[in-house]
């Protein structure tokens, strides 16, 4: 095989296991050489280049190589200036970047975006901004977890702002878009185009931006970039796993302007959320599963709301393939998890054994006394009537001596996040869980 074939072969090979910008910034201007049955070249135009591929992408080369020759090779990468350039003509960023609202995906807009007590002010927030871009919350800042919504609820606003104002620049793109783009335009100098495309939008939507940690050239072309847009009054919307200050080797002066639009956080889904969204999806999918199942799936674990989605998709895909009916027992068996979970349990149950591991009487726990000794106890029974029990958070409010759903809510999120931090918290729900099982 010649060069210029195992070339490419080779990128053949990699472009499915890259992304697309990615392989566009470097791997698709390298070329092959074949030295002997030991060796292969891989020639690539810059040293920018070079350091990126052996320090992120070497293990994905050698393995490459050595699928294409059916032997083991070792990978020497090799700086060769001027190599494959570019038309002098070619827009490096028209194919990723778009001043259209197809620009955008359809699917995620605001009024499929399922509300909860975890993320109600984030979704007032996008509200605000959708009605009002670029002068309400500029810039607004959500931050979260892995598959919390933050995304969904971007680009939710940006597809509300598109349908009124078609003409205006909406550009959505990762913080390695950014970056990759930021480098090609550098390498190709066309820096002028760079900034002629980021600079003229008229909402500007940066998912993931903590992946700007330790990126000085990168952070020092947005910090220009965000000036000159929030000059303009144009809006931006930046989406972060964590809160600005919390951010590693981010510029204190990008840490500022962050902070000095909007910050809000988006929590894991709750029960009553989780549920809501099953219900959602199965709208959307044109799919019926009865209230039981859905709380089950809803109850299997605490998962991330694209978790939720996709083990929502393969209980259902599953129930099609095997011609099953969505009754509670076959879920259960798919969620390798028993419909019988907690077949005699009551809420009655539960303040008996609450009320004997703190030593305190019913009344304590459902009467209007706020001593602090009655504080732990009553959270963790309201968090193990949701979480164990399945109760609606009105439920658990009544029966609980009349106590507003807010305050049901704030108690078992609070416990949620306890028993993930606190060794001793989680210790007694752990010990009233175990007296509960001898009940049932």
């Amino acid at each position: 095989m010649d060069n210029t074939k195992l070339t490419a072969k080779f990128l053949e090979a990699i472009k499915p296991g890259v992304s697309a910008a990615n392989f566009k910034t470097f791997f698709a201007k390298s070329e092959l050489e074949l030295v002997d049955d030991q060796q292969v070249v891989v020639f690539v135009p810059t040293a920018f280049a070079k350091a990126t591929l052996l320090q992120r992408h070497l293990p994905l080369l050698e393995k490459t190589a050595q699928t294409l020759i059916d032997k083991k090779v070792a990978v020497e990468i090799t700086v060769r200036p001027n190599l494959n350039q570019l038309p002098a003509d070619e827009d490096l960023f028209a194919p990723q970047v778009s001043k259209s609202a197809f620009s955008l995906n359809p699917k995620y807009t605001l009024e499929n975006f399922v509300v909860g007590p975890s993320n109600n002010v984030a979704y007032a927030a996008a509200q605000a901004v959708a009605q009002n871009p670029g002068t309400s919350y500029n810039p607004l800042f959500i931050y979260g977890g892995t598959g919390v919504g933050k995304t969904h609820l971007m680009l939710g606003i940006g597809n509300a702002i598109s349908k009124k104002r078609v003409s205006n620049g909406v550009i959505y793109c990762s913080s390695e878009k950014f970056m990759n783009d930021y480098v090609s335009a550098i390498q190709n100098r066309k820096m002028i185009d760079l900034r002629a495309r980021y600079r003229s939008a008229y909402i500007l939507l940066i998912d993931d931006i903590q992946f700007f940690s330790g990126r000085d050239g990168t952070q020092e072309e947005f910090f220009h970039t965000f000036n000159d847009l929030q000059a303009k009054n144009s809006q931006m919307i930046i989406t972060s796993d964590r809160p600005p200050g919390q951010i590693e080797k981010l510029e204190d002066r990008l840490r500022s302007r962050f902070a000095g639009g909007l910050m809000v956080d988006i929590q894991p889904p709750d029960f009553d959320t989780r549920v809501a969204i099953l219900k959602a999806k199965c709208s959307q999918w044109g799919n019926a599963l009865p209230e039981d199942t859905l709380k089950l799936i809803a109850s299997s674990s605490q998962l991330s709301i694209r978790e939720l989605e996709g083990k929502l998709l393969q209980i259902l895909q599953t129930l099609k393939a095997r011609n099953l009916t969505p009754a509670a027992e076959n879920i259960a068996s798919f969620l390798n998890t028993s419909v019988q979970k907690r077949p005699s349990l009551t809420y009655k149950e539960v303040f008996l054994s609450v009320c004997q591991y703190f030593n305190i009487k019913n009344s304590d726990l459902t009467g209007p006394r706020r001593q602090k000794e009655l504080v732990l106890p009553r959270h963790l029974t309201m968090y193990i009537m949701s979480e164990e029990l399945g109760m609606t958070v009105e439920k658990i409010g009544q029966l609980l001596g009349g106590r507003d759903h807010t305050t049901v809510m704030h108690a078992r999120d609070k416990i949620r996040q306890l028993i993930n931090k606190d060794r001793e918290v989680q210790r007694m729900f752990i010990e009233v869980k175990q007296a509960l099982s001898t009940l049932s």
